[in-house]
């Protein structure tokens, strides 16, 4: 198996892969990668993407979704042999055209739901997280099983494996990371938190009161569900988000979000992020930076400072 990239997800799919009974792992890296002493410390055997792809049964592209377009252009698609599978953790390069695999190949979709290193300490507990699965090609016949098999040797197999295909996943995938997950709620925290600094409150209190206390909520949430989660809080926050919440999230928000899912299903996303990665990634580098230079960002950390002063 030629697993390439060694980043969050890369390494984790190599270290449960290998606990769970599969010998023969090869890392495909840049000559240089920063992370090439972390793949060797952990016992595994490092070339490029090129060589550790030659020869191999199995193929896990593991690095960002910007760079698999030229990655399979040209290190995967000379080298990988017929018959061999490729293993997708997301569905976007294939679903957008970055990616035309062979004919000759079987095309597997096995996506973990949770972030690398949660899904390896998961693993070690003997627990794991969701795993969508697809195939999108089936050269050898044999594509559903492999797949199946890979999820469940990530440790997917003691939670949940949900067959999907390329497009529901990286489409579903790109709307939810945009409206919910990172767009929409950091943006929501951000706001909120604002306007209340811009009334006069002081920023640690609106810190605590729009920020902090969000990962307490979601906790619920993801334990009981919304409902359940409701049913834990006091009537007064009970009662006024029902109040609230379809003011803030009302109909502008709604179209707002027919939007955004055009965007994703025809492509513009994705080109959009394929052009400001071919010109060096200026627009993304530009909005991290403002990103790290907003005002609740600096009463964040000066708030874990006085914590770790006090701890």
């Amino acid at each position: 198996m030629a697993i390439i990239g060694y980043g969050s997800q890369g390494r984790t799919h190599a270290l449960n892969l290998r606990d769970s009974g599969v010998t023969d792992i090869v890392i495909g890296l840049k000559a240089g990668s920063a992370t090439r002493a972390k793949a060797e410390a952990d016992g595994f055997r490092v070339t490029t993407a090129g060589e550790a792809t030659t020869g191999a049964d199995v193929v896990a592209v593991m690095v960002s979704d910007e760079a698999h377009r030229d990655l399979y252009r040209d290190e995967i698609e000379p080298n990988i042999r017929t018959g061999a599978a490729l293993i997708f953790a997301h569905g976007l390069s294939v679903r957008f055209g970055l990616v035309t695999p062979r004919a000759d190949l079987d095309v597997i979709l096995d996506s973990p739901k949770g972030i690398g290193p949660r899904i390896r300490d998961l693993y070690e507990a003997g627990e794991g997280v969701f795993c969508l699965f697809g195939v999108y090609q089936d050269f050898t016949g044999g594509a559903h099983a492999l797949g199946l098999s890979y999820a469940a040797a990530l440790g997917c197999g003691r939670k949940g494996i949900l067959e999907t295909t390329f497009a529901a996943e990286c489409e579903s995938d790109l709307f939810g990371e945009q409206v919910v997950l990172c767009g929409g709620v950091g943006e929501l925290i951000d706001a909120a938190f604002m306007k209340l600094v811009k009334a006069g409150y002081p920023p640690e209190v609106a810190w605590f009161e729009c920020f902090y206390e969000v990962k307490l909520v979601t906790d619920l949430m993801y334990e009981r569900g919304i409902a359940g989660a409701f049913a834990k809080i006091s009537n007064t926050a009970e009662y006024g988000a029902y109040l609230t919440g379809p003011r803030v999230i009302g109909e502008a928000s709604r179209n707002a979000m027919d939007g955004v899912l055009a965007d994703v299903r025809d492509g513009s996303f994705v080109k959009r992020l394929m052009a400001d990665y071919d010109a060096g990634s200026p627009e993304l580098l530009a909005r991290r930076k403002a990103l790290g230079e907003r005002t609740i960002e600096a009463v964040g950390a000066r708030l874990a400072d006085v914590a770790a002063k006090a701890g």
